[in-house]
């Protein structure tokens, strides 16, 4: 096989290419920290939300959701919107919660003194231990939820910045790149398909914050929302995986937290900016709006 492009050596030294293209380039950068002073809102609920509904985003207020569902009041959240393709997530009150700049990042003001928390799988961790719910009790299953949060913390990087980017938003198509993130991802499916074909969970009989972590991307890509890549990948062979897959997509809290912090797509009806109350998948989704708008 030979290089692409055929006469690129890698230099001593790298330098920053600012022009390298892509679908994200205006916003990627080597360094870290603020690019401007901005203040984000604080609405009524102790728990705040800085996100946007991309796979990593989903899994908190899918939580959250299901949280409010089974009874756990004190899981009331308000969610407000961070365009990542913007650049929202470099500003200065949002690196003080998450310093990675990326989404989501959450504050629970319940707390003696305000608690940050940035990576969604600690998120999910924290939310699951602090109202004692989507974590079984028994200590074996317990360790299974963990070790596939935990799976799914590591596995995805993979399929979204290695499979994700180079198959739909490089700026060209590498064949090298393109097979060899499919390779794994597809290896990845397998795993879980495996897993799947013994148990109707993550953790086995239990939904729990694995099933939550895992579903939005590994569901996602395979039912072909994320990606639009389910031909490519061939995802129907993995029959356990799909069936898990539209298992949780059916939950009504489910439904209701993949549209949190959403802006983009043909179904307005999916698509609520903001949420700061139960009754705004009834009253504030974009469809809602736009005719309000209209009248």
């Amino acid at each position: 096989m030979t290089n692409f492009p055929a006469d690129y050596t890698p230099p001593a030294i790298w330098t920053w290419d600012k022009d390298n293209g892509g679908a994200f380039a205006n916003i990627n950068r080597p360094i870290a920290g603020a690019t401007h002073e901005t203040s984000l809102p604080v609405g009524k609920h102790p728990l705040q939300l800085y996100s946007m509904a991309t796979p990593n985003g989903q899994k908190v207020t899918i939580l959250l959701e299901e949280l409010l569902a089974a009874g756990h009041s004190g899981a009331e959240y308000d969610a407000w919107m961070i365009d990542i393709r913007s650049g929202a997530q470099f500003g200065s009150d949002f690196v003080a919660i998450n310093p990675n700049s990326k989404i989501p990042a959450l504050i629970d003001h319940s707390t003696a003194e305000p608690t940050r928390l940035f990576e969604s799988g600690s998120m999910l961790l924290y939310l699951a231990e602090k109202f004692g719910a989507f974590l079984p009790t028994n200590p074996a299953k317990r360790v299974e939820a963990i070790n596939w949060l935990f799976w799914q913390m590591g596995s995805a990087p993979y399929l979204g910045g290695g499979f994700g980017h180079f198959y739909a938003y490089a700026p060209i198509k590498i064949e090298y790149c393109i097979d060899r993130f499919t390779m794994e991802t597809k290896r990845q499916f397998d795993v879980l398909n495996r897993h799947l074909a013994d148990n109707a969970y993550m953790a086995g009989d239990e939904y729990s914050i694995a099933d939550i972590a895992i579903w939005p991307w590994y569901g996602g890509v395979a039912t072909g929302v994320v990606y639009d890549a389910a031909e490519f990948l061939q995802t129907q062979e993995y029959t356990h995986l799909l069936r898990w897959a539209e298992q949780v997509a059916e939950r009504p809290a489910v439904k209701r937290g993949k549209i949190v912090n959403r802006t983009w797509g043909d179904d307005l009806s999916q698509q609520l900016p903001e949420r700061h109350d139960a009754s705004d998948f009834e009253l504030r989704t974009q469809d809602k709006l736009a005719a309000a708008e209209s009248e």
